[in-house]
């Protein structure tokens, strides 16, 4: 029998498979009929006939370009995508061939955003794109690639402000506390692209626009800033945030021109019908098709949410509230005090931690009614946040992983229902990359945390130092840390449990 390890590996690459590039762009486009081609955009049709564009921004849009160009042949005039600096050279040493654009192609690549901010070069790529927007006309076709990563690569402030003044305005929001949703808000506003405005310059063309969702719900208007979604917001939003974090009174002058003459209405959603957004992966997705492996490898497979987030130490505690009880399920009656117990509290801090899609009651019915002899895998995905307070290596993956590890240590000792038995936890990152380290994720269980403290190894030290990539890499050679590569993809993060009785 295979092991839960090559089982939750075999489920991670099967949902990170799903969302890759060129399995996503092939499900989704199509070319069809030779007298008047036409394009179908999943069931969509548009006629084509030598007007089709292409403009691209965000981490995962090389190989969807790629992807794209494959489909589209000569149909394709011209195309330009704005890339994460050095992203070639790092798929070209990776050997990822499938996500580089083949030579002669149609579709320029301008790298920028170093260190996933602004910078001249990102404005070169915004620019050309916002050129090639405004020459289109009505009987042209935009076709629009965004992935996460996508706002960094396409600033372009409205004049007179300059990208320097606009970066030290969000910098000095984000160090007031503001949370990502306000920065975003404050971006478009002064943006001339973001909130929409990439879709009303590309007017009358018809855009459509293939995403892939980074961001918990799949919101339009905030994956990369939202260039061709009706912005929900107004000047009025963004002055709000700038009084709230007491930053309304020393703003440089460009910004208070642009504020004092932005129109107070957001651009009314009609003014949009020319474009058509969609979703072309999710983290959803990948969970699904996780889902359907677990299946097909004998378990009862349920999926959580695919929005988790909070912070670390809290979904950890979240995690193993919801192992134990799995694991009375499969212990003897006489435990239901404890299962009470255990689900009240589990119920208690799903409340606090307000997880969109979450429906606690309904899932643990679902739970309980599973045979005690069919393994279970649970499967969630998401973001948490981890404040950081050592100076060690890891990310939010390790970091959970092991924090699961170690809460189900400490919760019972062999007599309880962990005893009965065996369970995985797997954290990993969709990109393949968890904080500044090789891994994307890594492998926990009860047994190896009770190892390593044998060996004498503080975990707890090791969490406080923010240091789960040094515990899991010096412990059993690294055999428990997830690591896959760059995938060419971005869905968040996925959770698996695996469990099985003893």
């Amino acid at each position: 029998t295979m092991s839960l390890r090559e089982h939750a590996l075999s489920l991670f690459r099967g949902a990170v498979g799903t969302v890759r590039p060129a399995p996503m762009l092939k499900r989704a486009l199509k070319l069809q009929g030779d007298g008047c081609p036409q394009l179908l955009v999943k069931g969509q049709a548009f006629p084509l006939k030598r007007n089709l564009y292409l403009v691209g921004f965000g981490k995962a849009v090389l190989g969807m370009a790629a992807a794209a160009e494959e489909i589209l042949g000569d149909h394709l005039t011209r195309g330009i995508i704005s890339v994460p600096l050095g992203i070639q050279k790092s798929l070209q040493q990776a050997g990822m061939q499938e996500m580089l654009l083949r030579p002669h192609s149609k579709i320029q690549v301008i790298e920028g955003a170093k260190n996933n901010l602004p910078d001249a070069e990102a404005l070169k790529g915004a620019v050309t794109i916002q050129e090639l927007a405004e020459g289109l006309t009505a009987d042209d076709l935009l076709l629009v690639l965004i992935s996460g990563g996508g706002s960094a690569l396409l600033p372009a402030p409205i004049p007179p402000i300059l990208l320097e003044e606009k970066e030290n305005l969000t910098k000095m929001l984000a160090s007031r506390g503001a949370a990502i949703q306000e920065l975003n808000i404050v971006r478009k506003t002064l943006s001339v692209l973001k909130g929409g405005g990439l879709a009303q310059l590309a007017h009358p063309a018809q855009v459509v626009s293939l995403i892939l969702s980074d961001v918990i719900g799949d919101p339009l208007d905030i994956i990369a800033s939202g260039p061709t979604a009706a912005s929900s917001h107004s000047v009025q939003d963004c002055l709000q945030i700038l009084t709230k974090y007491n930053l309304l009174h020393n703003l440089p002058k460009s910004v208070e021109m642009v504020l004092s003459s932005s129109p107070t209405k957001p651009t009314a959603p009609e003014n949009y019908s020319h474009v058509s957004n969609i979703i072309l992966g999710s983290n959803m997705l990948a969970l699904e098709e996780a889902r359907r492996q677990a299946e097909s490898l004998g378990y009862a497979a349920l999926v959580l949410s695919a929005a988790v987030h909070g912070e670390v130490s809290r979904v950890a505690t979240l995690y193993c509230q919801l192992i134990q009880l799995v694991c009375l399920g499969f212990a003897s009656p006489r435990e239901r005090p404890l299962s009470d117990e255990l689900r009240g509290n589990l119920l208690q801090l799903a409340a606090e931690l307000q997880i969109p899609g979450l429906d606690l009651d309904k899932f643990l019915h679902v739970l309980r009614g599973l045979g005690p002899d069919r393994p279970v895998c649970i499967l969630a995905g998401g973001e948490t946040t981890v404040q950081l307070q050592g100076t060690g290596k890891g990310g939010r993956n390790q970091e959970l992983a092991l924090r699961v590890g170690l809460g189900l240590h400490k919760a019972t000792g062999a007599s309880g229902p962990q005893g009965r038995c065996e369970i995985l936890f797997l954290s990993g990152g969709t990109d393949g990359q968890d904080g500044p380290t090789e891994a994307a994720g890594a492998f926990c269980s009860p047994g190896l945390v009770a190892e390593a403290l044998q060996e004498g190894l503080d975990v707890e030290a090791f969490l406080r130092n923010n240091d789960s990539y040094t515990f899991f890499s010096q412990f059993q050679g690294g055999h428990h840390l997830l690591v896959t590569g760059l995938t060419g993809t971005n869905v968040m993060d996925i959770q698996a449990i695996l469990i099985r009785a003893m």
